[in-house]
């Protein structure tokens, strides 16, 4: 009788590690799930882009009509514009690398070093840090057209920025101490070195 039970102890188990690899095989396949999300973002940034020529031609038409604030005006939109761009290319390459596949960087001779290094902690202060950069040129753009811009309006402006670099500060701070905490963690696991 303990035989047959030991027998099919040792029977269920290979069905039973076979069923684990498949869910675990099902669940890291569902990584690809997120790829057509970063190929809608890409169709976003040529969106982008054909609102960023649009811009800089109505500026080009009207440079020499315009006045100087809404010269500053056209170049602060041009530069918001970029910043948003970036912003969507940070998550498209950071962000497939770290939850989808990994990129072979040796394929292009012009690949940023940070888009192989960033990691999951990288990629959300880049994201917060160009959104306060986006916010900020929002906030210049209102103060420059302050005339017809009202105070609700400001307040708002500089209530939501202040809200953004505070986010980012407090994201930073916990990154920071996560970091440490596992620094000393590591430090603790190693064997002390030998004395002379």
């Amino acid at each position: 009788m303990a035989g047959q039970g030991i027998d099919e102890t040792d029977a269920g188990e290979p069905s039973s590690g076979a069923a684990s690899r498949g869910f675990g095989a099902a669940l890291s396949f569902s990584r690809w799930l997120l790829a057509p999300f970063y190929l809608m973002l890409v169709v976003g940034l040529a969106g982008l882009l054909l609102k960023a020529l649009q811009e800089a031609w109505h500026f080009i038409t009207h440079v020499f009509t315009a006045t100087e604030a809404e010269v500053i005006l056209a170049v602060l939109a041009l530069i918001d514009l970029t910043f948003t761009g970036s912003l969507i290319v940070i998550v498209i390459f950071s962000g497939y690398e770290n939850f989808v596949a990994k990129i072979d960087a040796g394929t292009s001779r012009n690949w940023p070093e940070w888009m192989s290094k960033i990691d999951f902690s990288g990629l959300k202060l880049k994201l917060i840090s160009s959104i306060v950069a986006i916010s900020a040129i929002q906030l210049l753009k209102a103060f420059m057209n302050v005339k017809g811009t009202s105070d609700r309006d400001l307040m708002w402006y500089v209530v939501v920025h202040i809200v953004f670099v505070v986010s980012g500060l407090v994201m930073a701070w916990t990154d920071r101490i996560s970091g440490e905490a596992s620094g000393g963690k590591k430090g603790k696991g190693a064997p002390a070195a030998p004395s002379a």
